[in-house]
């Protein structure tokens, strides 16, 4: 008997671990990698992704042990980390890959052409070059999307309902890990506007950059935040949620997670979501369906996210308007 392995590569930290689940042959066990890009090991929005994946093989019949083998790699939201994991992983030639990020995309895509990877909340995977369309992805790559630039709008109306002092917004993000927000704020500002509130970038690298950005707004009167949903800003998550607190500026984030942890709010599609239905891909594809033909997916479920506390430690009262929209209110 033929034994085949399922690893599952998370972008992050070398760690690898098998974890369970289902898989319709009994006689052949397949191999699945997974890599997180922007996560380490002992993220909970990691595990959470996970877990969620799992599931949606497990409704499909696979089984850890009896019909697949799975890996994982995380990349911390470090390029160079992520790109080597890409690379070790493809030289281990699984039947499938998984891969969570821009960067792990990217990094996949140049070290191979053949085997399968199915990407999981991505964003704007057409004018990054990882697909040719949207319902024709051609090539080995397809996958289930994130947000595009219209989030941005959204966004700022959160948080001008939330603070309706705001009236100049930054959009922090690390340009080497999401290299399609300068586009998306050219298409935005492109767009009329209905509302008064400035937003532009705030291009960020490191944590003292970070520090910096967030130092600079709080000494701005009518200021606001938006932590871009991308890998660099995942991985550093608490120290903005922290300085943004610190000094008292008010900000949204993408990731129901950001909220859980502290953060004032989140708006953004439902991760958990996007990864279960991610298994449905690695299904398909298992049982002889090509990337090429697989049209890439949208989000189908968002969750909005208030944080009670984190408004009380800025001054900031929640408008019932707010509250009663809201997917969860954490007290």
């Amino acid at each position: 008997m033929r034994r085949r392995e399922l690893i599952i590569v998370l972008g992050g930290a070398a760690a690898m671990s098998s974890v369970p689940v289902r898989a319709r042959a009994p006689d052949k066990v397949r191999r699945i990698a997974f890599l997180l890009g922007f996560a380490t090991e002992n993220d909970p929005e990691a595990q959470t992704r996970i877990t969620a994946f799992l599931q949606g093989l497990e409704a499909l019949g696979w089984t850890e042990g009896r019909n697949i083998r799975i890996g994982y790699r995380f990349g911390g939201g470090d390029v160079a980390r992520i790109q080597a994991l890409a690379a070790e992983l493809v030289s281990s030639v699984p039947d499938v890959i998984v891969a969570n990020s821009s960067p792990a995309v990217a990094a996949l895509k140049q070290a191979t052409s053949s085997i399968p990877i199915v990407f999981a909340a991505v964003n704007d995977p057409v004018a990054q070059g990882f697909i040719a369309s949207l319902g024709r992805p051609g090539g080995n790559i397809t996958g289930f999307t994130l947000i595009e630039f219209p989030m941005l709008g959204k966004w700022l109306e959160l948080l001008k309902e939330m603070a309706p002092n705001v009236r100049h917004v930054a959009l922090m993000f690390n340009p080497d890990t999401a290299r399609y927000y300068p586009v998306y704020l050219r298409e935005f500002k492109a767009l009329p506007q209905t509302l008064a509130v400035e937003l532009v970038a705030a291009p960020v690298h490191d944590e003292a950059e970070v520090e910096a950005a967030v130092v600079a707004l709080s000494r701005e009167p009518g200021s606001g935040l938006i932590s871009a949903a991308e890998p660099f800003i995942t991985a550093h998550r608490a120290l903005i949620m922290t300085l943004a607190e610190r000094h008292r500026v008010p900000a949204v984030h993408q990731f129901r997670q950001f909220a859980v942890e502290g953060g004032l709010m989140s708006y953004g599609p439902d991760t958990q979501d996007i990864f279960r239905r991610s298994a449905s891909y690695v299904d398909r594809i298992l049982k002889g369906e090509k990337p090429a033909e697989l049209p890439a997916q949208a989000p189908t479920k968002f969750e909005f996210v208030i944080n009670l506390k984190a408004a009380r430690a800025i001054g900031l009262s929640v408008p019932p308007s707010l509250l009663a929209r809201a997917d969860e209110v954490i007290e």
